[in-house]
């Protein structure tokens, strides 16, 4: 029987049935003026039903993979007919079929060798249909499973278990670290004139990671059940220098004018990745997985250095010990982020004035300038003399300390009068918009709890998504999933099943 011959047999009647419903729902729709949102919805319903009886149609004329008694396989095993059918379910689009296949092998209760409906319709490794788990997936990257279960029950009419779509996520995330991999390098001609690595760190709330508790989940004060893992979020793009003066970043930062955003060059070719520690028999810290692979995106975009890479970090020291082992220094400038420094100085300006003084504001701006103008260390010893002067103590002297120790630790990644004479970047807005974006928008929702590879499985996911890599990854992994899944492709391609079946 050939697949031509599909629509002349099975429910070949029932379909025009309801195809012929179908027209005289529309027509009835016309004569009695029903509105038009009303008829669209029934339309759906309609073609979800009529979906559902031709895919029907179509596994029944696949049949259930009988190939006869024996069959050699490519690999020369000899392998023989069970004698029971086994069935599967799959959940479609249409809702849920339950698939009867005939299966080889050397006897009941020992392993499958071969099933041949399985290889000739290329099913997925879960009961999900790709299409299906495309769909949910897309949505589960945006959104908890349990709403995506209510949408796409909405959508559909039918309910799927949120421990289901977390399956399904978990499962999809394997291969997104081999497509990162092959992924191949924008066109240099469409990069900016600088590359930019950036880093930053998210917790995540970790499911049953904290203190266990004992005699009904009794815990000391001060012991959780939870704990925050921190992942960390790396990006690589490029972008034009933009060229301003310590003025104008000011007048900027203190919302004197607003910048058109027309002057400001736009980043290009954003990548993102983010990674939690992985634990096991070889535990890697988070920092040690996402910058190799800063490193790898780097190197294929930006080979031996040939343009100027900025990093580009707050003042965490593990991000640039992690920087210092990772990242090559070819052409290469490090660089404090600007907006973690302007903190620093709002805690002077509250120890030496107060928080509500108007003289807050002026001493900040003051200060500001003067960073921009590459005058750090005067900043420092007029901090140092001014709390001297005053004699500070306790939490105020404390609190001066620290941000004068931050301000001279960092010194030599504060040259902004250099960085904005050569147009470099100097606020790591896409770093922090990536880890809002891609880590709490989605995993700090109220009463959100995740399991370890719940988490890094999302993150996985949701950065190839914000890639906009989405269609191309589900592609390739459902490309690997059939290569090992299925073998034995060619015993069933095409019209050999079928002629095989017949």
């Amino acid at each position: 029987m050939s697949i031509a011959s599909l629509d002349t047999v099975g429910n070949h009647d029932s379909v025009l049935h309801t195809f012929t419903q179908l027209q005289a729902f529309v027509q009835l729709a016309v004569q009695q003026g029903t509105p038009v949102h009303e008829v669209e919805l029934g339309v759906w319903k309609q073609l979800l039903g009529l979906g559902r009886q031709l895919l029907g149609t179509f596994f029944e004329q696949c049949g259930s993979g009988d190939l006869g008694p024996t069959l050699t396989l490519p690999n020369g095993e000899h392998v023989r007919r069970l004698e029971q059918v086994h069935t599967r379910p799959y959940v479609s689009l249409f809702g849920k079929f339950q698939l009867e296949r005939t299966l080889y092998g050397s006897r009941e209760g020992q392993a499958i060798a071969f099933v041949p409906l399985d290889n000739r319709l290329q099913l997925p490794a879960q009961a999900f249909s790709y299409v299906l788990q495309d769909w949910d997936q897309a949505l589960g990257v945006e959104q908890a499973f349990g709403q995506v279960n209510v949408t796409i029950a909405r959508m559909l009419g039918f309910q799927q278990s949120v421990d289901s779509l977390e399956t399904v996520n978990r499962q999809m995330a394997q291969d997104v670290t081999a497509f990162r991999e092959q992924q191949p390098a924008p066109e240099p001609a469409t990069e900016g004139e600088l590359f930019v690595a950036t880093a930053d760190g998210k917790g995540v709330v970790l499911r049953g990671q904290g203190t266990p508790g004992v005699c009904g989940g009794h815990r000391a004060k001060g012991q959780k059940a939870n704990q925050k893992r921190m992942a960390i979020v790396g990006s690589v793009y490029s972008v034009n220098r933009y060229v301003r003066t310590p003025e104008e970043v000011v007048a900027a930062l203190f919302r004197d004018a607003e910048e058109p955003r027309s002057r400001r060059p736009q980043p290009q070719h954003k990548r993102v990745c983010a990674h939690l520690p992985q634990d096991g028999d070889e535990p890697l810290a988070a920092v040690d997985i996402v910058y190799p692979w800063l490193h790898e995106e780097l190197h294929q975009r930006n080979p031996n250095g040939q343009r100027t890479t900025i990093y580009l970090h707050d003042g965490q020291e593990a991000l640039w010990d992690a920087r210092d082992r990772h990242l090559p220094n070819e052409h290469a400038v490090d660089i404090l982020e600007l907006l973690h420094v302007t903190p620093k100085l709002w805690e002077a300006a509250h120890v030496f004035h107060g928080e509500k003084s108007a003289q807050v504001l002026p001493f900040v701006r003051q200060r500001v300038l003067q960073v921009l103008h590459g005058q750090v260390e005067s900043v420092v010893r007029s901090f140092r003399r001014l709390g001297a002067a005053r004699k500070l103590k306790g939490s105020k002297k404390k609190t001066l300390t620290r941000v004068c120790r931050y301000l001279w630790t960092n010194r030599a990644r504060m040259r902004y009068d250099e960085y904005l004479r050569q147009g470099y970047p100097i606020a790591s807005g896409v770093i922090e918009g990536a880890c809002r974006h891609l880590v709490k928008d989605r995993m700090e929702r109220a009463g959100m709890h995740w399991t370890l590879a719940g988490a890094q499985a999302m993150l996985q996911l949701r950065s190839t998504y914000l890639n906009g890599d989405w269609q191309a990854y589900q592609t390739y992994r459902i490309a690997e999933e059939k290569r090992r899944l299925y073998p034995f492709q060619e015993l069933v391609a095409g019209e050999t099943y079928f002629a095989l079946t017949c």
